[in-house]
């Protein structure tokens, strides 16, 4: 249900159901003789019916989707776990942490007053940190194609347009500040 708010608060951009869209790229690429252009056109668009969050039904009971639809969990989960987590450690008290689940929260500030900082990887020089946010109480994520890609070229990666069946290659990387973890997962996504 989170999922589904977010896919409506971004206008559809956000989609849990691109799972089939990663089995397509990923199987294309996996082939020795794979078409450095990336799959078909009908390839793509025969995918892109079974995607779209809009036709999940979800409920506190159960999930259904239609036959051939897949879901990933993977563009808001560890923004939700590392929500999870900071609920648990200040309802135990804790008032100055940083928590990273793969996307980071902070809990406060440092306990000597100063802000978090959080590192923002360069996506052009693997390692290498670009800038760093200093945070109190947010969460911060970045995504970025550079996380995963299908092709040597860097011209397919993990990061999908739900309407075109397309990779992101607009930006390099989008960081989102946000109050909660998993806001910011989804959004940075």
């Amino acid at each position: 249900s989170t999922s589904q708010h977010y896919s409506m608060v971004t206008g559809g951009l956000f989609d849990v159901t691109v799972q089939p869209l990663w089995e397509l790229y990923a199987s294309h690429f996996a082939r020795d003789d794979a078409d450095p252009a990336g799959p078909a056109a009908t390839e793509i668009e025969a995918v892109l019916a079974r995607i779209g969050s809009h036709r999940l039904s979800v409920s506190r009971a159960r999930i259904v989707m239609p036959k051939g639809m897949a879901v990933t969990l993977n563009g808001i989960a560890q923004g939700y776990v590392t929500d999870k987590v900071v609920d648990l450690l200040r309802a135990h008290g804790v008032s100055h942490s940083l928590v990273d689940m793969g996307e980071a929260r902070a809990i406060g500030a440092r306990p000597d007053g100063h802000p978090w900082e959080v590192g923002i990887a360069d996506p052009d020089i693997v390692g290498q940190t670009k800038t760093v946010l200093p945070v109190v109480d947010r969460a911060v994520s970045t995504s970025g194609g550079y996380g995963c890609q299908f092709d040597s070229r860097a011209r397919f990666n993990h990061l999908f347009d739900p309407r075109s069946g397309g990779c992101a290659l607009r930006y390099r990387s989008v960081t989102t500040v946000s109050r909660s973890a998993t806001a910011a997962d989804a959004l940075s996504t």
